[in-house]
């Protein structure tokens, strides 16, 4: 006997303005289609545990392939990388800047950066490399919308993105061990980074064939009930979900406001994120890069967690820009070596932001076509930041790189003035509509649209966005 109990689905409180009332809805593409009329309930129990189950499956395989891409971010610098390949003045930051302005097909570029021997072919590389990490990112972000719904999705994102500062947690310890290896095989260590974590991302791409499963509606590791009661979890809402043609949500993403406002906020946070991640090891030893990464990985979840327990998004953007904005002011300072190393524990929690912006801008867009779109605009924008970064932290600039610090500063001071704007803009219109829709009821009007209406997305009437 089943444990699920059928009946029309009322969606959680606070939820109204994300899940509408449940219709036939195509889901996953045009082949599949699921029957969301009538949802199953489950207990809190039953629920809590059908989420862990979703998470076990997806969530480990998207984190290990995120990890393995930032392993050797950085430190191949520090174990013979420069002297070897020659890299003088700006080339170094040229070879990390090709990978943002390029950026699954060569994900072998990792292995293969360990045999280069010039600096023509290392650049290359890195090119080879932007192209196959370019849709990594956005499209898991885009992916875990398709899982999860709007007070889920921030904390699953959080652990997928934690993978970076995990990877930079790690990264230092075992390039540690790696650097026993120097001379092994003829390579030296440097090569043995990238040849590693080379082969472990290959694995993972492997794995991740085997185990990742498209859409709720086709997976076969959940039951019938289960599919049925994710989907009209998850499901954004006929009201709210935009019924105009792919090409058309394609456009109205890149006419958005809202998409370019939180671009500026992802690369006020991404740009000062790539550059501690970059440059760190150049100013701290190895094995002291270790805790300020494990400290920044707690924030993360942590700033995720109670994000999606509040329903807020704008308060923990702000306060990550404000400790990134504190660390970066100690850096740049003349401030004795202790207490710049507390400055990168700022600067690092900082990057607790990102996920919180792409969530923002995530649960804001209706329209599956502009939503994906959306996301793919603001991760390209804040891989832009990621680009600078790379240049604007030069070799003549040691040891208190004026300039990198500087321009991080000034990235984050673009943040802190977007952010309350957005919140400004949100408001009026949620109060605009608060308005119009009371208007509506004293009419004896109702504030949905009519049956047979197309669907207008996140401008229908009904829609309120998420602060």
């Amino acid at each position: 006997m089943s444990l699920f109990k059928a009946e029309l689905y009322n969606p959680p409180d606070g939820e109204s303005d994300f899940v509408a009332n449940p219709k036939k809805e195509q889901v996953g593409g045009s082949e599949e289609q699921a029957e969301v009329s009538v949802a199953p309930t489950l207990t809190a129990e039953q629920e809590t545990k059908l989420w862990r189950k979703i998470d076990l499956r997806l969530i480990p395989i998207l984190t290990a392939m995120y990890f393995f891409s930032f392993l050797d971010r950085g430190n191949a610098k520090l174990e013979g990388l420069m002297t070897q390949l020659n890299l003088t003045g700006s080339k170094y930051n040229i070879a990390l800047m090709m990978y943002f302005i390029i950026q699954d097909g060569c994900r072998g570029s990792w292995m293969l950066m360990g045999f280069v021997r010039t600096y023509p072919q290392l650049v290359g590389l890195r090119v080879c490399l932007g192209v196959a990490e370019a849709g990594l990112y956005p499209g898991v972000a885009y992916y875990l919308t398709l899982w999860y719904p709007k007070y889920k999705y921030q904390y699953r994102v959080a652990l997928f993105s934690g993978a970076a500062t995990l990877a930079g947690a790690l990264s230092g310890f075992l390039t540690s061990l790696i650097n026993s290896m120097n001379g092994y095989g003829g390579l030296e260590a440097w090569s043995w980074i990238f040849i590693i974590a080379g082969v472990a991302t290959i694995l993972a791409g492997l794995i991740a064939v085997l185990v990742m499963v498209d859409y709720p509606s086709t997976a076969k590791f959940l039951t019938a009930e289960e599919r049925s009661f994710v989907d009209q979890q998850r499901v954004y809402g006929a009201t709210q979900d935009e019924d105009r043609h792919a090409a058309q949500q394609v456009w109205a993403a890149f006419t958005d406001w809202q998409v370019w406002a939180l671009s500026i906020v992802l690369v006020s946070i991404m740009a000062p994120v790539y550059g501690i991640t970059y440059f760190l090891p150049t100013s701290v030893s190895q094995l002291l890069t270790i805790p300020p990464y494990v400290v920044a990985t707690i924030a993360i979840l942590a700033f995720a967690y109670y994000s999606d327990k509040l329903k807020l998004r704008w308060p923990f953007i702000f306060v990550a820009q404000l400790l990134a904005l504190v660390g970066y002011s100690i850096n740049i300072s003349d401030a004795p070596s202790h207490v710049k190393y507390f400055g990168l524990y700022l600067c690092l929690m900082g990057s607790s932001g990102a996920s919180g912006a792409i969530t923002w801008l995530v649960n804001n867009l209706g329209g599956e076509y502009k939503r994906g779109t959306g996301v793919a605009l603001q991760v390209t924008m804040g891989n832009v930041g990621g680009a600078i970064a790379t240049m604007i932290f030069r070799t003549q600039d040691q040891p208190r790189y004026l300039l990198g610090n500087g321009l991080e500063i000034m990235f984050l001071g673009m943040g802190l003035v977007t952010v309350p704007i957005t919140v400004l803009a949100y408001k009026l219109i949620n109060a605009q509509r608060d308005r119009e829709e009371l208007l509506k009821q004293q009419q004896g009007l109702s504030p949905d649209p009519e049956e047979g209406a197309k669907p207008m997305g996140d401008r229908a009437l009904s829609f309120r966005y998420t602060i």
